[in-house]
């Protein structure tokens, strides 16, 4: 099972990524991908993605059951620790420190 979202894309690689996967939800692609066909469509993701962003979740044998790709201009990050995928939040533009 392969899980990408989109967003700020060109229309035009939203349609290359529905000829494999199925769009539920603008920007949300959902199929079943040999690893393959997951990894051709996320080297055109990445090639094509511009200003936009990506995050790609797919089935792999982890302890977490799955592995993750991310990539663009995004405010939650992908962190590894100690095997496990966490999400670590970049502060929002202009946002003021905590005391």
């Amino acid at each position: 099972m392969v899980v990408l979202v989109v967003t700020a894309v060109r229309p035009g690689l939203r349609g290359e990524l529905s000829r494999w996967m199925i769009e539920p939800h603008a920007g949300l692609f959902v199929g079943n991908l040999t690893a393959r066909i997951r990894d051709r469509l996320w080297a055109k993701v990445e090639k094509e993605v511009r200003d936009g962003s990506a995050v790609m979740l797919y089935t792999a044998r982890t302890e977490q059951g799955f592995s993750m790709k991310a990539m663009g201009d995004r405010r939650r990050i992908p962190a590894d620790f100690e095997g496990l995928t966490l999400i670590s939040m970049r502060p929002e533009a202009g946002a003021s420190p905590a005391p």
